[in-house]
């Protein structure tokens, strides 16, 4: 393996050429926006790659990730891991899933005949798409009715979907989000942690899935959550990804953003929902 001490016998460099060159290829493979502030972030994300894939120093990394080898896949797939922010917790923003639990549900479920079907996109380990199922199954318990739910949970990160497959979660985990009564009615203890049950696990499937590309091979949904991603996305791309949900998305159907993101203006496909606890957006007819 090469040297890879910078030349003050320290960590590598991660000079400004490379820099930029790492932040162009995020940009045109999935989206993130650095910018020109985090270059300590990506220098401290990606430093364990370099060991990993026993590459010289930064300016290498970023010459690999131009790179059409097969080799260089499994690097690129790591930069987009590394770089992706997975930080989620159960039944995040709770006034948006007692809006979900208690009014959009309950409509959709009394307007339509069929299956629903919801898109939990950069669903990252798991804790939105479960949080939807447990209330998809609550809401059932309470009217009696049998009714086919699907929910799809997306990201582009294999790693934490492998997590998400699994559903065994820490302690430390449930503690974000989940109370006494819930874990005790949809989890089980295990040696491994807290196993979720297979009557919230069967109605989640999960997915690979760049936002960048497109969502026709998904198919049509009733709800879509896509929450605290479109942060990462320069302007121009969050305008794309929410103008392709609109098209995926079927008509009466809702889009949640998470409480600290706006529509961006000039998208008449939606109009805002604000009778309930959280704010939300409805396809127009």
């Amino acid at each position: 393996m090469s040297n890879l001490l910078g030349s003050a016998g320290g960590e590598p460099n991660l000079s400004s050429a490379a820099y930029q060159s790492i932040c162009e290829f995020l940009d045109q493979n999935c989206g993130i926006v650095l910018g020109n502030s985090k270059q300590y972030l990506a220098k401290s994300r990606l430093l364990p790659l370099l060991v990993k894939f026993e590459l010289a120093d930064f300016n290498e990394l970023a010459q690999a990730l131009q790179s059409a080898a097969f080799s260089s896949a499994k690097l690129k797939s790591a930069v987009i891991d590394a770089m992706t922010t997975n930080e989620t917790y159960w039944f995040r923003d709770d006034k948006q899933f007692s809006d979900f639990k208690d009014r959009v549900l309950p409509e959709l479920l009394n307007q339509k005949n069929g299956s629903l079907r919801i898109w939990s996109a950069a669903c990252s380990t798991g804790q939105e798409p479960y949080s939807l199922s447990i209330c998809a199954l609550e809401v059932l318990r309470g009217t009696g009715k049998n009714r086919n739910i699907q929910i799809i949970g997306t990201d582009i990160s294999e790693t934490v979907l492998a997590d998400a497959k699994r559903a065994v979660y820490s302690e430390l985990a449930l503690s974000r989000g989940v109370d006494s009564a819930t874990q005790a009615r949809y989890f089980q203890k295990s040696y491994e942690g807290y196993t979720l049950n297979d009557d919230v696990r069967q109605l989640v499937r999960f997915q690979q899935f760049n936002l960048l590309k497109s969502f026709a091979a998904l198919g049509r949904f009733d709800v879509i959550f896509c929450r605290n991603v479109l942060i990462y996305f320069s302007d121009a791309v969050k305008r794309d990804i929410i103008g392709r949900m609109a098209e995926n998305l079927e008509t009466g159907g809702y889009l949640f953003l998470s409480s600290t993101e706006s529509m961006p203006t000039g998208l008449g496909a939606f109009e805002p929902v604000r009778n309930g606890q959280s704010t939300y957006f409805k396809k127009r007819g």
